[in-house]
């Protein structure tokens, strides 16, 4: 009787000790120049659409072709957080710009993050201990040339 009340008094110990585990989930802001960067694009991004972030000028817009919104990850293990991040936004640059030429745009405007931050120079990304992801929504156009 007295082993029985041990091992259920232990049990009741390790449960108590026990904490939920949280996953990380950092939010990482990074410059969108450093991923336009040709040097850095060149292979998944043509120049055949320009992007346009909340709050740049863009030329006159000839035709409003819809607004659209892309959602990626990518595997983050032994990588730096602004690796992962800078790799999957331009897979979602990537994904933006598929759909852009499906639609005869030749650009995305007003691009922000899919959540709530909206900036002209940089964009949001959310890492964890073994993804990253990117969420960004924009309009598709037609642009009168520079």
């Amino acid at each position: 009787m007295r082993s029985i009340l041990l091992i259920g008094f232990a049990a009741v110990a390790t449960l108590a000790a026990i904490t939920p585990a949280h996953a990380r989930d950092t939010t990482v802001r990074l410059d969108v120049s450093e991923v336009l960067d040709p040097s850095y694009s060149r292979d998944s991004l043509d120049g055949s659409v320009r992007f346009y972030f909340a709050g740049q000028p863009t030329p006159v817009v000839l035709s409003d072709l819809g607004r659209g919104r892309t959602s990626r990850k990518t595997n983050a293990v032994g990588k730096s957080d602004a690796q992962a991040c800078r790799w999957v936004m331009l897979t979602a640059l990537a994904a933006l710009q598929a759909e852009a030429k499906s639609r005869g745009a030749n650009a995305v405007v007003d691009i922000t993050s899919a959540h709530t931050f909206r900036s002209p120079t940089q964009f949001e990304c959310h890492a964890g201990g073994i993804m990253a992801g990117v969420s960004l929504k924009g309009r598709y156009a037609k642009l009168a040339d520079r």
